[in-house]
């Protein structure tokens, strides 16, 4: 119960204790703790709700705080796997295939036009706006219920601050990554190009590339992204939607998939149209994975894992897609700005979490399009420039990751030090609450953490 979130901060345990309230319940269901932190799972003395349209209970009202002690009616570790398992959902709950529908689509896609896929699609998602959780545009219950049991801690204890290791190399305010999913021979014709228009922004991109069926991918071709700075992943095996349709055939196909890796030295792995079994990971023998969306309103499988931060499915790091594709944008919610991104921004970086986009090649290679994935490198320098946002590739951010997951904090002197591989890049920081509310205090910079209303729901 406690190493959840000694994880998440790198903060020492000595400054954690939580326990049980009671025996948990048997039946999982949804409630609140705190504001805005919506939860999934067994409750102790009480059922909670089956649907996300109900009225959640919060549940600091059954915690019961005891000799500096902190009592709970649920396992915090239990609920954060839920959430970023996606168990709440009924793929995740039944084992199903996931969104039949969808699968069907992808069969006959080949044959359709884009203007009838585009057509098809819209039907397919409409009602996505009226869905109650995960919440839209950003959904940071995993990281808001952090937030309140971090804050617990410092009530209890009557501490005056927490230290813990800062989430970031060099003190950055939050981490940003580009990543291109090259879907069709034109996206990956495009690719140079697309690398240009990068570099004119001093970014450095992952690319991930389909290895069957969509377009010859050659030495040459990989050889010409690594030789200029960039990352090559794994995008699925040939996309035609059908990767986890059953096991024994997701089995064949990750024996594939990871022959795939080592010809293309690859340590990253992203699945087609973001189809994600979380608890199958363990099949791909890559280093991160990128195929769990914050938030999955507008893809064909529902859900989202409800964190802005990187996190570990057992060996391999979960790199989530934390804001909206550019396809979505432009064809699905016909918007040509970057108005969303930036509120999608404004989320996230309240609590410093990382900035994940995915931009086709394919999609971008018209004037219009190409101008607005421009204002975005443009938007993306400017936080670099005046917000510390780290940009970085996907490995960076999985090097970093595992560092920090490494470290620990130990006593020197009345003062604390870091120690383990990677220390002179990280900070320390320290927790404290003012006026009810969590502030994180990073060198001589006070950060005062996001409350219910700014959240901007």
């Amino acid at each position: 119960m406690n190493d959840c979130l000694a994880q998440y901060y790198r903060t020492p345990r000595l400054c954690i204790h939580f326990r049980p309230k009671t025996s948990l319940s048997a039946p999982v269901g949804y409630f609140q703790f705190g504001k805005t932190a919506t939860c999934y799972g067994s409750y102790s003395g009480r059922q909670p709700a089956k649907v996300p349209t109900e009225a959640l209970y919060d549940a600091l009202s059954d915690t019961v705080v005891d000799d500096g002690t902190i009592y709970l009616p649920f396992d915090p570790a239990e609920v954060v796997n839920n959430l970023r398992c996606e168990t709440y959902t009924d793929d995740g709950r039944t084992g199903d295939s996931p969104a039949l529908l969808a699968q069907a689509y992808y069969f006959i896609r080949p044959l359709l036009a884009l203007n009838v896929r585009r057509r098809l699609q819209r039907i397919y998602l409409r009602g996505w706006d009226k869905l109650p959780f995960p919440h839209w545009p950003v959904d940071c219950s995993v990281d808001d219920l952090f937030g309140e049991l971090l804050l617990l801690a410092l009530k209890s204890n009557r501490h005056e601050r927490i230290p813990f290791v800062w989430f970031w190399p060099d003190g950055a305010s939050s981490a940003a990554v580009m990543t291109h999913d090259v879907e069709e021979e034109s996206g990956r014709d495009f690719c140079n190009i697309l690398m240009d228009i990068d570099d004119s922004f001093q970014i450095k991109s992952s690319f991930q590339i389909v290895p069957e069926q969509r377009y010859p991918v050659s030495r040459e071709f990989l050889s010409s992204i690594r030789d200029r700075g960039f990352e090559v992943a794994v995008h699925d095996l040939n996309h035609d939607g059908h990767l986890y349709r059953d096991r024994e055939e997701f089995l064949k196909r990750a024996a594939k998939i990871n022959s795939y890796g080592k010809e293309y030295g690859a340590e990253g792995f992203r699945a087609g149209v973001l189809y994600r079994r979380q608890l199958w990971s363990d099949h791909l023998r890559f280093s991160y994975d990128m195929s769990v969306p914050n938030v999955a309103h507008l893809d064909p499988q529902r859900g989202g894992c409800c964190t802005v931060m990187p996190f570990f499915l057992g060996p391999i790091l979960e790199i989530p897609v934390t804001t909206t594709q550019d396809y979505t944008l432009f064809h699905i919610l016909n918007d040509y700005s970057i108005d969303l991104w930036k509120r999608q921004t404004e989320i996230i970086m309240q609590r410093h979490g990382l900035l994940s986009f995915i931009v086709h090649p394919d999609y971008i290679i018209g004037p219009r399009e190409r101008a607005v994935y421009e204002q975005l490198l443009d938007f993306l320098n400017h936080l670099r420039e005046e917000k510390g946002v780290w940009i970085a590739t996907p490995s960076q951010v999985n090097h970093w990751w595992r560092q920090r997951a490494e470290m620990n904090l130990v006593r020197d002197g009345e003062g604390w030090k870091i120690e383990g591989c990677g220390k002179e890049r990280a900070r320390i920081a320290y927790a404290s609450a003012e006026d009810g509310q969590l502030v994180f205090t990073l060198g001589e910079n006070q950060i005062q953490c996001p409350t219910a209303e700014q959240t901007n729901r």
